[in-house]
């Protein structure tokens, strides 16, 4: 099973976020033609908080019961997502996504509860710091010397897709084929 936790987004921000990157992608094919990548379909538009990976049953089964365990103590909260910008921060970008505008005091203090969720089951933290974003598309190939144009057209882009409640964390099952990514939901874990 390919796994990870992240926060769901309600319909009509997932929607707005899709709407966002449609529009991006449209200026990208205009502006910057050598670009490639792979957009991610709105409903799949989540935050994530922790990319597990591939595990088998028994494994998932540990996760599970540490995540449920108990509630999470960060009371639900609204997260406005505002913003475009792509990773790394320089250089060829390699991934765009819309910011966390409002709300990511909590969504980071739910990423550290994860943390010590699966500490004990040996994962550990990647080494760059955390930061909330909602993913819109991997580049597949930049282009060569594209990126200032690419990193001009996001910033420029409005991008304000509205207010989510956040009040609980998700286990995901991601599902690969041929025809991209489906995300299924294995546990709900509440906000305390």
């Amino acid at each position: 099973m390919r796994l990870f936790i992240g926060v769901e987004l309600v319909p009509d921000v997932r929607a707005a976020a899709g709407d966002v990157a449609n529009r991006l992608r449209g200026d990208l094919a205009r502006k910057v033609p050598a670009l490639h990548a792979r957009w991610v379909d709105i409903a799949n538009l989540h935050i994530t908080l922790w990319f597990i990976g591939e595990v088998q049953e028994a494994r998932a089964a540990e996760i599970r019961q540490a995540l449920a365990a108990s509630a999470f103590p960060v009371a639900p909260f609204d997260l406005a997502i505002a913003g475009c910008s792509a990773f790394p921060p320089s250089g060829a970008p390699r991934v765009f996504w819309i910011g966390v505008d409002r709300g990511g005091a909590g969504v980071t203090a739910l990423h550290a509860d994860v943390g010590r969720r699966l500490s004990p089951l040996g994962f550990e933290p990647e080494q760059r710091p955390y930061t909330a974003h909602l993913t819109i598309a991997r580049v597949k190939d930049p282009g060569r010397g594209t990126s200032r144009a690419v990193r001009q057209i996001l910033s420029s882009r409005p991008a304000d897709c509205g207010v989510s409640r956040v009040s609980a964390v998700t286990l995901f099952c991601s599902h690969l084929s041929p025809r991209g990514a489906t995300y299924e939901p294995l546990l709900r874990v509440p906000l305390s």
